[in-house]
Order: structure tokens, then sequence, then C-alpha cells
């Protein structure tokens, strides 16, 4: 890799490759493909590179990667011969998840002639915060079941859509009101009594009814089994149901069986690239490194917030964070061994109101940006799917602390913020270093920012300078950069 983490050409297999760095980290070919971009510094086109001496016959494949206004991949297409081979087109959620694609392969039509099909293929998506829990399609539904807090999965289950469809049953609401007239006619029932009937029915059917319902039907003249005769029956679809290998990242290895064999089994390289598969049951597994999905039509892996290139090791647009995520808006973790990226982005900076003045939002006061009054510290993983934060506080057992006292650290959480901003990509020495931070003694407390004593050794610092301080003594001691956390330590006594 050159000094940014980006890949280069391997010497040994392109020993005629001077390269050393890319400009502006956008790589444009490697030993494969040729890369183009936009202003925006996106990948807009990919294509097969021929190599000098090669005859030339207009075969390579081109891929063009289209984009809305929020930088997010929106269309897809591959072509060869000038003649589509696929195309893809993507929606998403206000938040920015991906929530369905549709996929338009090139196939033979009534004629004779290849062309791509008139009808899509069509994924739906569904998530549970930003850990994508189901994928569904026409032929099947496949739910994941992941650690709490965290992006390993755990339990695969798979149903098939025609199984999915014998499950659909009215409720005893619906029940009761379309045959409740006098006449054997259908009623409507007030909005009260529905939600009454919803309320008792799932009671029956957990077997869990509660004195409450017992004396309401008791009151109308009914009992439990009366109401539960009433009801459809529940059908239990058959699901093929598998447990998750993964290793110590949480990239999945093998799918076992409830009879404990091995049902599909993959190798991989140290970018997620798969190297070997065997899957004898054909089972549909796109699960790759922490929160990445594989795409069969782009051979992308989709990141949450970007989408991500096995072959190159990194993402194909620039990190929404800007460099609050580091120099490099293109870079995966350099270490995958040992780092993942389950989001695309990652460490954290959060802000919330100060606890001596309180406040809802953001800020103590009005929550707008500007307002000063806040309390900043930060977060990163802890390793099992969670966070663990620190900060500096005042000491608070005097009226004098505030201003001018003794420090602690403060008590602080990542759910308990107004805000929290990424601005480090995943790195094990920056979190490692941060960790270390947290547990160290803080230095005296001062409500007066650094600007005010522009050499004050690191004696007295507010939430705001110490977070600040940390963070970027740490990212200077894990780039090596020895001569900048020198002159950090003369003017902010951090090192």
């Amino acid at each position: 890799t050159d000094p940014a983490g980006n890949r280069l050409p391997d010497p040994e297999l392109h020993p005629d490759s001077a390269l050393s760095m890319w400009p502006d980290n956008r790589i444009a070919r490697d030993a494969h493909y040729l890369y183009r971009y936009d202003r925006h510094g996106r990948l807009t086109e990919k294509t097969d590179l021929i190599p000098e001496g090669v005859i030339r016959t207009d075969d390579e494949r081109t891929h063009r990667y289209h984009y809305d206004s929020q930088h997010r991949l929106v269309h897809y297409t591959r072509t060869q011969y000038a003649e589509p081979l696929v195309e893809s087109r993507y929606l998403y959620d206000p938040l920015g998840r991906r929530v369905a694609k549709r996929v338009w392969r090139r196939e033979r039509d009534l004629t004779g002639w290849m062309s791509l099909s008139r009808k899509p293929q069509v994924t739906w998506y569904g998530w549970d915060g930003d850990r994508l829990t189901t994928i569904q399609n026409d032929r099947t539904r496949i739910q994941t079941i992941y650690q709490p807090g965290s992006f390993t999965p755990l339990i695969r289950v798979e149903t098939a859509t025609g199984e999915l469809a014998k499950t659909q049953r009215r409720s005893l609401a619906d029940t009761l009101q379309q045959s409740g007239g006098e006449d054997g006619g259908s009623v409507v029932f007030p909005p009260v009594l529905v939600q009454m009937l919803d309320r008792l029915e799932s009671e029956i059917l957990a077997d869990r009814v509660s004195e409450e319902s017992r004396r309401w039907l008791a009151s109308c003249g009914l009992t439990v089994a009366q109401m539960q005769s009433q009801m459809d029956p529940v059908y239990t679809p058959a699901r093929k149901i598998h447990l998750y290998h993964c290793d110590h990242r949480g990239l999945p290895l093998a799918l076992i069986s409830t009879e404990g064999t091995t049902a599909w089994y993959a190798e991989y390289d140290e970018w997620g690239n798969l190297l070997n598969e065997e899957n004898p049951h054909q089972l549909q597994q796109l699960i790759r490194l922490p929160g990445q999905q594989y795409d069969e039509e782009s051979g992308l892996y989709y990141n949450r917030h970007r989408y991500y290139d096995p072959l190159q090791g990194r993402y194909i647009t620039q990190d929404p964070i800007g460099l609050k995520g580091g120099w490099n808006f293109y870079q995966y973790p350099l270490n995958p061994i040992s780092n993942i990226d389950p989001l695309g982005l990652e460490t954290l900076k959060c802000i919330k109101p100060l606890h001596s003045m309180g406040g809802t939002g953001e800020r103590s006061g009005p929550d707008i940006w500007g307002n000063p009054f806040y309390h900043q510290y930060l977060c990163v993983p802890d390793g099992k799917g969670d966070y663990t934060c620190g900060g500096q506080d005042q000491r608070g057992e005097s009226k004098g602390d505030g201003l001018w006292g003794p420090g602690k650290a403060s008590n602080d959480t990542k759910e308990a913020a107004g805000r929290c901003d990424l601005v480090e990509t995943d790195n094990s020495c920056v979190e490692n270093c941060l960790k270390g931070k947290f547990k160290e003694v803080r230095p005296r407390y001062s409500v007066l920012p650094d600007i005010f004593t522009p050499i004050n050794l690191g004696l007295f610092k507010n939430c705001q300078d110490w977070s600040n301080d940390s963070l970027e003594t740490c990212k200077m001691k894990c780039s090596g950069n020895n001569i900048g956390r020198f002159i950090r330590f003369v003017f902010t006594g951090v090192m």
C-alpha cells in the first residue's frame, strides 16, 4: 500500500510498475481495471484493462455507477459490446438505509434475441436500527438474528414464500365483525372493542389470559374457550434454521444445520474476497465482513452508508464525515484482520446539555449551533458490540469547582448523548489509546477554554478541551508523529 493505505500493484507480479502513491487517493488503474471518478470523488466507471500487446476486440466489460444528491448509489449497469448485461436500481428510506433493489439480467426472449428481462427481480430489506435483519424476494425470506448489540450473526432463518402465504389469517376482531350481525352479516365494532379483542387474542395465543380479560368475558357471559373456538387456526410455516460459525471479526465461515451438519462453508482473504465456497444445498449466504451484504450483480458489498469494493479493499465513494474519518476518504481499516467498519464509518464525539445547567437536546439553553454550553466526551467500541465513554467533569462539591477546581472522570454513555458525531475510522490503536485516557486521573477543571491560557501544561481542562486534546494526541501517537505530540504537550499538557 501507499502511505495513505491505497493498495498498489504487487511488485513481484508487476515489476515494471514504478507507482508509489495515488494522487487524491483515487486509484486510476490496477492489474485488472481502469477507474474514473466524478468531481465529488465518486467512482463512476470501471472498465476491463486490456494488457499492452493484446489485440483489442472491444469485448471489455464496463461497469457504470450513478448516484443521487445524497451520494447514494441508485443505478448500476454492466455492458459488453455496447449491450447491457445487468442493470440494477436501489431504493433507500429517509434514514439512508437500503430498503429495496430491482435487478434486470440478460436473457433470451421469445424471439431468440438476448436482452434484459422485462420483469426485474425485486428484493426487499428490513432493518433493526443499523442492522439488516430481513431479506425477502418472490421465492424466500431470510431473517438474521445477531449477537446483542453486535453485527456478528448468530442464527439464519429461511422461510419459503409459499409457506409465508399460509400464515395469513383473520384476527379475532375481524372474524366476529364479519359474522356478528343479527342476520349473520357483517358489523363494525367501535375501535375500543377492537383493541380489547386484539389484546385478548394475543393473550390467548401466548396462553397467558389476564384476570382482567377473564372478568370482562364473564360480564359478557362468555368464556375463554368460547372465544378461542372463534379464532382462525395458527399455521406454523416450515423453516430452515442454521447457526452461524464466524471468525473473530464476525465474518461467517460456515452454516450449521439443526442436525449438526455443515450446510455451507466458505474461505475468504483478509479483505473479504470469497476464495472458496462449498454450498451443496444452494443456500444464499450474503453476509460478509461485519455490516456488509454481498450484491451479486455488481460484486460490491453494501455497507450501510457506502459500498465496499473487496477487490480494492476500500469504498467506492468518499467518507460522508469528511476529514473527521481520516485523511483517506475511501479507506477501510488498514488492518482488516483485527479491525472492522460495520457502518462504513467509526469513533464518536458526543455532546449533551451540561448537568449543572440542565436542558434538553444537545445543549443547555437554546439548542442551536454556536451555543457553547454543552458537555463533550468521547466514545469508542468496547469490543462487545457496545461503546465505552470517557470525559472530563468538575468535582461538584463546592460552588467554585466549576470555575477553578478539582476534576474527575465524567459518567457518560452513548445512549444519553444529545448527538454523537463519527470522528475517526475504526482504528484499534486509537481506540486502545483513548481507553487508556479514560482510566487516567483527570487534570483540574476550569470552565475557561485553552484559548485563554495558551500554555497551561494541561493543569486545567474543561470537558471540550480534554476530549479534543485526547483524541488528537492519540491520533498523533498512532501515526508515529512524535514531534507533533511534543508540540501539543507544550501547549496543552496532554501527552
